[in-house]
């Protein structure tokens, strides 16, 4: 799956679980520039998208993550 698909997908995912259609993410996005991105929103957020992409994640590896990039590299990694 390509770079900008995954993008396209976790913006709609982003805008669907903050409730916010406002919301724009880029690879460099993190927690610290949206404001609605708190732990439980990382929680729901990390459920939507193992269910859209249908894929599960190691807890290793969700903790590692300090921005969106490392989310799109994570689930290439999955296909």
């Amino acid at each position: 799956m390509e770079q900008i698909d995954i993008i396209n997908k976790l913006n709609n995912i982003f805008r669907e679980v903050m409730d916010n259609e406002d919301i724009v993410i880029t690879p460099e996005s993190s927690a610290n520039d949206i404001e609605e991105w708190d732990s439980l929103t990382h929680v729901q957020l990390i459920i939507a998208i193992e269910k859209s992409f249908n894929i599960r994640f190691k807890s290793s590896e969700i903790r590692n993550w300090k921005n969106v990039g490392e989310m799109i590299e994570a689930i290439q990694n999955k296909f």
